[in-house]
C-alpha cells in the first residue's frame, strides 16, 4: 500500500482559517436572515483601481491578436515589471538591485511556503510567535519541525512577542540556520525600527543566519523611522530574502502577483565546505516548477506604478488606513487592550479576562454577528488576543463598531 508522508500526518487536521470558516458557515446557516460582517480574514474588499483594469484590458485584447499574444513567459517574470519594481520599490529608496534579483509569481504566500526547499533538510528555523501559520506548517511538511509538543514544535525556535518586550523579539538563546520576520506584523501589527532591524541583521550576519523577510505589508507603514524594505540596512542583502505582496497594496487577493528579492551576494554552505548563491538555487526552482505568473497579471501590477495607479492605490490605502484607525479608537474607548493599526492593516486586541480568544471569538460571532481571528491560532503567545483587520469597506467598519459598541 502507498504510503503518506509521515511529515503531513503531524500537521493538525485544521488549518486555522478553516476552522474560523467552519464556524462562520454554522452560524449562517443557523441565522439565514443576520448579516455577517468580517474584521477576520484578511481579504480586500475594495475593487480594483481603474489603471489597472484599464491595463487588464489591454492586456487581454493584446492576447487576442496573433501579433500580440504570448504564450509560455519567462519563469522569473516578465522584464518590463521586474524593472520597474526595482526602479519605483527600492532605487527610490536608495537601495541597488537588479532586474534579475527579483522574481515575479503568483502569491508571497506561495514563495514563501516553497522557499524552504532550498535549505538543508535539518536546517533550524526560529520563528516569531505569534506566528502566521505558513512558516511554521511548510517546515513542517518538509520534516524540520520535529514533535509536536503540547502547543509548539520541538525543533522549531520560538521568539516570544508579547506585551512584555513590546512585541519586538529577543535574539534566540540557540542559533537558527533560518530566521522568519514579518513587518509591519502579521497578526500583531506591530513594526521594527530601523535600529531594531539593524540589529537582527547584523545578529545574522555574525551568527551566518538567513532571514526570510515578509513585508507584504510595507505599504502601510506612515512612521519614517520604520524601514519599507530589509534592504535599506547596511549589510541584509548578505543575509536577507524579501518577499512583497500586491494583494493587500493593489487588491490583488483575486488576481494574484507577487514577487520575491534574492540578492545575489547571498550565499549558503553547499555542504562540502563550498558556498551557493540562493539566488541561482531559487531560479533553479522556479524553472523547474513553476510556469510564471500570466502575462495580463504582470501588465495589471506594471500599472500600479503608473501615476494614475500610484494615486489610486494610495486612496485605497489610505481608506483602510481610516479603517485601522476608527478601530483601535473604538476599542480602545470600551476599555480593551489595543496594539497595531497605525503602521499595519491589522489590529491586536486583549480579551476581556472572562474568556480566551477562541471564546470571545464564539462571543462576536454568536452575539454581534462579527468575525476575528482568534490569537491561538497564531501560536501560544496569541493566546488572550484577537486579530482584527480593516479590510471592510468604510460603512460595515462603522456599523462593526457600533456593533461592538453594544456588546462590551
Amino acid at each position: 500500500m502507498t504510503t503518506a508522508n509521515p511529515d503531513f500526518l503531524k500537521l493538525q487536521s485544521n488549518y486555522l482559517f478553516a476552522d474560523i470558516a467552519r464556524k462562520v458557515a454554522a452560524y449562517k446557516a443557523a441565522h439565514p436572515n443576520e448579516r455577517v460582517i468580517s474584521l477576520g480574514i484578511g481579504d480586500v474588499t475594495r475593487p480594483l483601481p481603474p489603471a489597472i483594469l484599464t491595463a487588464l484590458h489591454q492586456a487581454v485584447d493584446e492576447m487576442g491578436e496573433a501579433a500580440h499574444f504570448r504564450g509560455y513567459g519567462p519563469e522569473q517574470g516578465y522584464d518590463f515589471l521586474r524593472s520597474r519594481i526595482v526602479e519605483c520599490d527600492y532605487a527610490a529608496r536608495g537601495v541597488s538591485l537588479s532586474a534579475d534579483e527579483v522574481f515575479i509569481s503568483d502569491g508571497a504566500k506561495s514563495d514563501i511556503g516553497n522557499f524552504q526547499e532550498l535549505f538543508a533538510p535539518d536546517s533550524r528555523v526560529a520563528v516569531t510567535d505569534p506566528v502566521y501559520p505558513v512558516y511554521v506548517d511548510s517546515n513542517a511538511m518538509a520534516g524540520r519541525a520535529g514533535e509536536m509538543r503540547g502547543k509548539q514544535w520541538e525543533r522549531i525556535i520560538y521568539l516570544p512577542c508579547t506585551q512584555e518586550n513590546d512585541f519586538v523579539p529577543d535574539f534566540p538563546q540557540t542559533r537558527p540556520d533560518i530566521i522568519y520576520l514579518c513587518y509591519p506584523n502579521n497578526p500583531t501589527g506591530s513594526v521594527l525600527s530601523r535600529a531594531a532591524l539593524q540589529a537582527w541583521v547584523d545578529y545574522a550576519r555574525r551568527e551566518r543566519c538567513v532571514i526570510l523577510f515578509d513585508s507584504a505589508y510595507e505599504a502601510f507603514i506612515t512612521d519614517p523611522d520604520v524601514p519599507h524594505s530589509i534592504y535599506e540596512l547596511d549589510g541584509a542583502q548578505e543575509v536577507a530574502v524579501e518577499f512583497r505582496s500586491f494583494s493587500k497594496t493593489a487588491g490583488f487577493t483575486g488576481l494574484r502577483c507577487a514577487y520575491t528579492v534574492v540578492p545575489k551576494a547571498l550565499q549558503i554552505g553547499d555542504g562540502q565546505g563550498g558556498k551557493v548563491s540562493l539566488n541561482a538555487l531559487w531560479n533553479r526552482r522556479q524553472c523547474t516548477k513553476y510556469n510564471g505568473c500570466p502575462y495580463i497579471v504582470q501588465r495589471a501590477a506594471e500599472a500600479v506604478y503608473s501615476p494614475q495607479g500610484q494615486q489610486e492605490i494610495g486612496a485605497i490605502i489610505a481608506g483602510y488606513q481610516r479603517n485601522a484607525s476608527l478601530l483601535r479608537s473604538a476599542v480602545s474607548a470600551m476599555g480593551l487592550t489595543v496594539y497595531g493599526g497605525v503602521n499595519a492593516p491589522y489590529l491586536w486586541v486583549g480579551v476581556p479576562s472572562d474568556t480566551d480568544s477562541w471564546g470571545f471569538f464564539d462571543r462576536l460571532l454568536q452575539q454581534a454577528a462579527l468575525i476575528c481571528t482568534p490569537g491561538a491560532g497564531f501560536g501560544a503567545a496569541g493566546e488572550g488576543y484577537v486579530r482584527l483587520t480593516a479590510f471592510g469597506a468604510p460603512e460595515d467598519t462603522q456599523e462593526a463598531i457600533e456593533r461592538l459598541r453594544r456588546l462590551c
